[in-house]
């Protein structure tokens, strides 16, 4: 059942008081979960979930983002064509999402009940699951309207970090995907995480795959886009977003039906190391491909 902001917020200080009655090798301070309702507004059986918005004013904010950036010298989109790109991203996203967490993260709850796979307003969105259904998405767009999926994707690429940004602020108003235990002078006790204090985790990623990942992508985006380079903003995202999501497992909690697999590693960062290789693979090729001249080489 979901607990509303003063039962959320009630239960995160009774953790606390139980936290500072446990004894001297406790930190005698921490952080109690804010007072956030998940749900924004119920009317009956209908509610507006702020998971739900960060989604949508993640596509929003991102097509808007795009229309403008396409406009710069060196773009076959037009911002005309992504008002349709948006619904096939809409799609992608969501449908990649879902299937993505039901087969990287919870196999055995949906195969023997794959109906809950469709029970999409109980949460449970797999980022990598989210891009392989955005990478279908592009592939359609790009083909029934003549574009280089590289095209597209540098595009998307530019965009993606926007949703990753309000989808992390979602987790934690959802209080959801906790870091570990620790004693920093941040640490917070979540509801559901036990008595101990833990990383807010989910503000690290939306730091690294939310802020910085954007501000690097833009700047990457405003530079002069030479013929042959199509790929290269793709490869710089997924090498962005592999290195921050690896470097943000270390502070967050593994999933308890999963802990640590190969190497002490979590799912997060083996799903990662693939979207880095490919995305060193995208980089090189691009600067082959690109005359030299256009680079500012003599």
């Amino acid at each position: 059942m979901r607990r509303s902001g003063a039962a959320t917020y009630k239960a995160g200080d009774e953790r606390r008081r139980e936290l500072l009655a446990a004894g001297p090798r406790m930190p005698l301070l921490a952080l109690p979960f804010p007072a956030i309702d998940p749900v924004l507004i119920q009317i009956g059986p209908f509610a507006i979930r702020w998971y739900a918005l960060a989604y949508i004013f993640g596509l929003v904010l991102g097509w808007q983002y795009l229309r403008w950036l396409v406009r710069r010298p060196g773009w076959r989109l037009t911002p005309e064509a992504l008002d349709d790109l948006l619904l096939y991203i809409t799609l992608g996203v969501v449908l990649g999402g879902r299937l993505g967490y039901s087969l990287f993260y919870r196999p055995d709850l949906y195969l023997s009940d794959p109906l809950q796979i469709l029970k999409v307003w109980e949460g449970g969105m797999s980022f990598h699951g989210g891009l392989l259904g955005v990478v279908a998405a592009c592939a359609l767009f790009a083909w029934r309207r003549g574009i280089a999926l590289l095209e597209v994707g540098d595009a998307v690429a530019c965009a993606a970090p926007i949703g990753l940004l309000l989808g992390r602020l979602a987790n934690f108003i959802n209080g959801e995907l906790w870091g570990r235990p620790s004693d920093v002078p941040w640490a917070m006790v979540f509801p559901g995480g036990g008595p101990l204090p833990r990383h807010p985790s989910q503000l690290y990623e939306a730091a690294l795959e939310g802020l910085v990942l954007l501000a690097v992508m833009t700047w990457f985006a405003l530079r002069p886009r030479p013929p042959g380079s199509e790929g290269r903003l793709v490869g710089i995202f997924l090498i962005g977003y592999g290195i921050a999501r690896s470097v943000a497992e270390v502070f967050r909690e593994p999933d308890a039906h999963l802990g640590f697999l190969l190497g002490g590693l979590t799912m997060g960062q083996l799903l990662s190391l693939p979207m880095v290789l490919i995305g060193i693979l995208l980089v090189v090729r691009s600067h082959a491909r690109a005359p030299r001249s256009s680079l500012g080489r003599p």
